[in-house]
């Protein structure tokens, strides 16, 4: 099937896609879906990754506070 021809399709459009057509939009709708996780997923742990580090730093500083004064 040609891109044109699924870029013309609309679920509006008051016909029922054909079986290649809706294959392809699953395919790609969870090709989508799988890049957007991946990205969250990255997100969250250099977030998380961010949040250990300051959490280090401060409990260093508490020990150095605690220990020199």
């Amino acid at each position: 099937m040609s891109e044109e021809e699924m870029n013309s399709y609309r679920f509006t459009s008051g016909k029922e896609p054909s079986d290649e057509m809706l294959a392809q939009i699953m395919k790609e709708v969870a090709q989508e879906a799988a890049e957007s996780n991946r990205k969250a997923q990255e997100a969250y742990f250099k977030q998380m990754e961010n949040n250990i580090a300051i959490k280090q730093k401060i409990w260093a500083e508490r020990i150095n506070h605690a220990l020199n004064g």
